[in-house]
C-alpha cells in the first residue's frame, strides 16, 4: 500500500479485539456496528436450523473479512465463532461507504473477497449435491491446503488445522462416523492425514483428482 493508503486504513481501523476459542463473534440475525478482519487465529461460519442441526458454511483464516454481510444487508445471515484464540482488527461499519468513496482500490479488495466467497459457496453446493463422501472430503482437504499455501501457513504439505472432525462433517453434510471412516480411507491411501490439530497432505495432485478438483492455483489475494 502507498503511504496515503496506510494512513487511510489507520483512520478506518478503530482497534483490535482478542477473543478466546469458542467465543461467538457475530450471531445470525444480529446487526453489529463493527466489521472485522482476522489478523491471527482461525474460526468458522455456520447456520443453525430450528431443529438444532448445524451447517458450517465456511472456515475463517487470517486475512478474512467478517461482518460485511450485515453492513450491506442489515443483519448477519450466519453466525461466526472463534475456533482458536483470535486477534481481530476492528473497523467502524458506519465508515464503510466513505471507505468505498475515498479508497476505491482497497474497496475493490472487499468486493474481490465477497466474490471469492460466493464462488466458494457455489463449489461447496456442488460438493454437497454431486460429490460422494470420499470425493467431498478429498475436495475439502485439497481446498484447505491450497488456501493455506497461498497464505504462507503451509510448509511441505503440512499446516496447523485446529478444527474438529464434527466441523468438517457439518460443512459437508456427512455424519461424524462417515467423516471419520472417509478420513481413514484417505490416510490408508497415504493421501492426507489429519491428527492432533495437524493436517498433512502427501500428494496434493492425487488428492485433488479424487476430489474432482481441477484448479490447484489459489487466486492472488489483495491485502487489506
Amino acid at each position: 500500500m502507498s503511504a496515503d493508503e496506510v494512513r487511510f486504513m489507520e483512520r478506518f481501523k478503530v482497534g483490535e479485539l482478542v477473543v478466546d476459542a469458542g467465543t461467538p463473534i457475530l450471531m445470525e440475525g444480529s446487526n453489529s456496528p463493527q466489521l472485522y478482519t482476522a489478523l491471527y487465529g482461525m474460526g468458522l461460519r455456520y447456520k443453525l436450523l430450528p431443529n438444532g442441526k448445524r451447517q458450517v458454511v465456511g472456515l475463517i483464516f487470517p486475512g478474512d473479512f467478517i461482518g460485511l454481510q450485515a453492513s450491506v444487508m442489515g443483519e448477519m445471515g450466519h453466525s461466526v465463532e472463534a475456533t482458536t484464540r483470535m486477534t481481530l482488527c476492528v473497523f467502524d461499519r458506519s465508515a464503510l461507504w466513505s471507505f468505498f468513496k475515498e479508497s476505491p482500490t482497497r474497496a475493490y479488495s472487499l468486493t474481490w473477497l465477497a466474490a471469492v466467497e460466493e464462488h466458494f459457496l457455489g463449489d461447496a453446493l456442488a460438493t454437497l449435491g454431486q460429490r460422494n463422501a470420499l470425493q467431498s472430503v478429498a475436495w475439502a482437504l485439497a481446498r484447505i491446503i491450497i488456501r493455506a499455501r497461498a497464505l504462507g501457513v503451509e510448509h511441505e504439505g503440512e499446516m496447523k488445522f485446529p478444527y474438529k472432525q464434527q466441523d468438517l462433517a457439518d460443512a459437508l453434510g456427512l455424519s461424524l462416523v462417515h467423516t471419520n471412516k472417509t478420513l481413514a480411507r484417505l490416510k490408508d491411501r497415504q493421501l492426507a492425514i489429519w491428527s492432533d490439530g495437524i493436517l498433512r497432505v502427501n500428494n496434493l495432485e492425487e488428492l485433488a483428482e479424487v476430489g474432482l478438483l481441477s484448479d490447484l492455483d489459489a487466486a492472488t489475494r489483495p491485502i487489506l
